[in-house]
């Protein structure tokens, strides 16, 4: 346990190396040759420092995905990371890979290529030092996590299924590098509301507003929320109408629901597809439903994380804090078919965000966390 913590302290100038190469190497979801050539330089890097045996998932729409594996073992552990980022191409012009003090700045480091950047120098460890393993490692690195994994869920799951756990590199929360052992499930939903249309003055009468009919259905939404069940519907873009003067014929709005539980899901899904209009003369079309299932704390989770705190405290010396997060993940398409523990990307701060960034000195740490919580479960 000491000489992957001591070697992987020895990384940290390189660690930080390769996070400046592939910080400068932008990677907007959308820009397959971007993130195509992203992809091979991950490539690369992981046959240079860690070996194995790599396959590139040919991807049409967007970005190629990498799958990486170690091992021989029966049973194999899941590592998820993402290569694509929220920024646009151009972004580095403003925002340049930058180091101020114990912070590296710029677009991705924080989510997620920090995290990558991590879970490569823990397999590096791990093969350098021939640390002996029962299980099978494999790394699956997509490329559209940032627009809904759309074309990587199907491959997240089915790699999710063959896995006893599996382990996210998605930065840590907060400031003090909390791991995540749940996340709330999304779900996503569109209504359009149809009324009859009227000269607002002349004869309003003969009209139905559907601007009217969505507004009290976005108060009855607004009041599934629920915040001691950690239920929340937000009504975030609405739209409709033709102009002042006229009573509106159309309406449509976007619908956030999160929920910390399936079984909470199965509660409120139906309310919110089911709505029916309360206005003669309206109608109401619901589409939409779950985008990513909750990642639950159950007891195997609960044990994961147990097995990190103390692996944190005994050979790192710090206090490994738990947090659920709002916000979804590939980990959430992987928590239904095997224990799933978030958060063991770097510590920083920003994502999204201009100020993004990630703490040097705990990019060995976190690091090494890693190596050897792998090493436990893979024992």
């Amino acid at each position: 346990m000491e000489k992957i913590v001591a070697f992987l302290q020895e990384q940290k100038t390189q660690m930080v190396d390769v996070l400046k190469q592939l910080v400068e190497m932008e990677s907007p979801s959308r820009d397959k040759e971007l993130v195509d050539k992203l992809g091979k330089a991950i490539a690369d890097l992981l046959a240079a420092y860690t070996g194995g045996r790599g396959e590139v998932i040919p991807n049409e729409g967007y970005g190629n995905h990498l799958r990486w594996e170690w091992g021989d073992g029966d049973e194999q552990i899941l590592l998820l990371a993402h290569m694509d980022t929220v920024w646009p191409k151009g972004t580095l012009a403003s925002m340049p890979f930058r180091i101020e003090g114990d912070r590296a700045y710029g677009p991705g480091t924080f989510d997620m290529k920090g995290g990558f950047v991590q879970g490569m120098f823990a397999l590096h460890a791990l093969t350098q030092l021939q640390v002996p393993l029962k299980k099978k490692i494999v790394l699956l690195v997509t490329s559209d996590e940032e627009i809904g994994s759309g074309t990587s869920r199907t491959y997240i799951e089915e790699e999710a299924k063959k896995s006893s756990c599996v382990l996210v590199l998605e930065s840590a929360a907060g400031t003090e590098g909390a791991v995540k052992t749940s996340r709330k499930g999304v779900g996503l939903f569109q209504l359009k509301v149809r009324g009859v249309a009227a000269h607002a003055g002349i004869e309003p009468e003969k009209g139905v507003s559907a601007i009217g009919e969505l507004a009290e259905q976005i108060t009855y939404l607004h009041q599934l929320t629920d915040m001691d069940k950690g239920t929340t519907v937000n009504v975030g873009v609405i739209k409709g109408g033709s102009a002042s003067n006229v009573i509106a014929a159309e309406a449509e709005a976007e619908v956030d629901l999160r929920v910390r539980t399936r079984e909470e899901a199965e509660r409120v899904v139906p309310l919110i597809k089911s709505l029916t209009a309360k206005r003669a003369g309206a109608s109401i079309e619901v589409t939409g439903g779950i985008n990513r299932p909750p990642l639950e704390r159950t007891e195997q989770v609960g044990q994961m994380y147990s097995l990190a705190k103390s692996l944190a405290k005994t050979y790192l010396h710090f206090d490994l804090q738990e947090q659920e997060s709002g916000g979804g993940s590939d980990g959430n398409f992987a928590a239904p078919y095997a224990p799933t523990l978030d958060g063991l990307g770097p510590v920083g701060d920003g994502a999204h965000a201009a100020h993004e960034h990630v703490k040097i000195s705990q990019l060995p740490v976190r690091s090494a966390l890693l190596a050897l919580l792998i090493k436990e479960l893979g024992a």
